[in-house]
């Protein structure tokens, strides 16, 4: 052990004056603060690494695993860690936020100490002073702000990790939302990527059965996106249209209807629905409740295959086809570990999913048992991460994330939600077997088996519906206690 410790401060001290050169470039920035000094944030960074790993060194290496006391102050080396985190990211910003949310979304992966810690971090970043914003506007647009705008509000109305969003007016009146980066998050991004992936190789030493590259490795391939605000403004365009053809979808009570199609049947998913990037409000004309999706710089579009076989997978686990959930886990990388990738898609237990996740919602019991288990199963959730396709972390991290809305709103997944993804996954696959049908007659026998599906998914929805009624509940009512009295 004190091999390794001492291996991981020479890493650490090589990094250090490596990267310190970093702060010289913002030395002689217009956004200069000593805070963004290269030396302070890497300092900052190798501290909160260091502290945090001795923390844990330090509080539990003479207590046997798996007791109560173990627990407990492993539970408080959590706590004490997270807070750690937390502060690093608030001081540091920009990218380190941007994972500091990433992590708080992950809740069925890592320990609650840390996902209801940094939770915080989707609706409370920090923002950018007026004057940089000003200044970031007159450099990217060759203009000042009043030659561009009648109006705009020096107060953001929300400031997220790596931008923030001011209303104001245009010249010809139109308002508007103006998402403005942070100054320097360009030129530190890829620096503090370089730093996080070092700091997590020592982290690995010290710790072996740590396994969280591929939150870096994410990090590397989806920050580009998410800085090119050019192609977020196509993505938006892009969704826009995609929408245009079901209104229903803006119209919705359920957000997840909207995820269905996009995954499904378009293949094109907007993968960063945290709390701060979705907005429940109601329509000024109706009672309706309309969602509104903001961010669109990180979208996953997904390949056909993949698409294909993630719809086959999910139509297995909803209707408890065992056979089904191992061959599409499987072709989708999962292997062996297939159980625990249905257990981690649905957060559901193996006995939900054999039984069918459609039946009943997550209970007490099983949301304790969920969390209990991905503690001690954590080194086989981590190889399980580094084996599937890159897409699917991008999923993975998306369908926690709705959760955490689901769990923000105080609502559960239904059987309704279920049946929107059944329906969404016949029309992906049906139109994709017309694509490849060799006849009119083999067309007119898909499109057929696709309308009786779907009509049979219509029928049980309406019966749902009629059970969930006045009049359900009354026939249900009597029919019990005729039951009783015949008993």
């Amino acid at each position: 052990m004190v091999i390794m410790v001492r291996k991981a401060r020479r890493i650490l001290s090589i990094a250090s004056v490596a990267l310190a050169s970093s702060g010289a470039v913002l030395y002689g920035s217009h956004y200069w603060d000593p805070n963004d000094f290269g030396m302070v944030r890497i300092g900052r960074a190798v501290l909160a690494t260091a502290t945090i790993s001795c923390d844990y060194l330090a509080q539990l290496r003479h207590i046997p695993s798996g007791t109560e006391e173990y627990n407990e102050i492993k539970s408080q080396v959590h706590l004490r860690s997270a807070q750690r985190l937390l502060d690093l990211c608030c001081a540091n910003r920009g990218t380190f936020i941007k994972v500091g949310q990433h992590i708080g979304a992950l809740e069925y992966l890592l320990p609650p100490e840390y996902t209801s810690t940094l939770q915080v971090l989707h609706s409370q970043a920090p923002s950018t002073p007026i004057s940089d914003v000003q200044r970031v506007i007159h450099e990217e647009l060759g203009r000042e702000v009043s030659d561009l705008f009648l109006e705009f509000e020096e107060t953001p109305l929300g400031a997220a990790s790596l931008a923030q969003v001011h209303r104001a007016v245009l010249r010809d009146g139109r308002t508007v939302a103006v998402k403005v980066q942070h100054p320097k998050v360009q030129t530190q991004s890829a620096r503090d990527i370089r730093l996080m992936e070092v700091l997590l190789h020592v982290v690995k030493i010290i710790f072996p059965q740590f396994e969280f590259m591929w939150l870096v490795e994410e990090a590397k391939k989806n920050l580009p996106l998410e800085l090119d605000f050019l192609k977020e403004g196509r993505n938006a365009e892009k969704m826009a249209e995609l929408v245009r053809k079901f209104p229903f979808l803006r119209v919705s009570h359920a957000l997840g209807k909207l995820y269905s199609e996009m995954i499904f049947v378009h293949g094109f998913v907007h993968c960063d629905p945290h709390p701060g990037n979705v907005l429940v409000c109601q329509k000024p004309d109706s009672r309706s409740p309309e969602i509104i999706l903001l961010d669109h710089g990180l979208y996953q579009v997904l390949t056909d295959s993949f698409r294909l076989d993630y719809c086959g997978l999910w139509q297995s686990l909803i209707s408890a086809d065992m056979k089904g959930v191992r061959k599409y886990s499987q072709r989708l990388g999962a292997g062996e570990m297939y159980p625990l990738f249905a257990c981690m898609l649905t957060a559901r237990s193996w006995d939900s999913v054999n039984r069918g996740i459609d039946k009943g919602p997550v209970s007490r019991e099983e949301a304790l048992e969920i969390r209990s288990n991905a503690a001690s199963y954590l080194p086989q959730i981590s190889q399980l991460l580094a084996s599937v396709p890159r897409q699917m972390l991008l999923l993975l991290k998306t369908n926690d994330l709705l959760r955490g809305i689901e769990t923000s709103l105080r609502t559960k997944a239904s059987s309704s939600s279920f049946l929107s993804m059944s329906r969404c996954c016949v029309r992906a696959l049906a139109r994709h077997n017309k694509e490849k049908a060799a006849s009119l007659w083999s067309y007119a026998q898909i499109s057929l088996a696709e309308s009786l599906c779907l009509g049979q998914l219509r029928i049980y929805e309406i019966l749902l519906c009629l059970q969930d009624s006045f009049v359900g509940r009354f026939f249900h009512n009597v029919l019990r206690l005729v039951h009783i009295y015949l008993l």
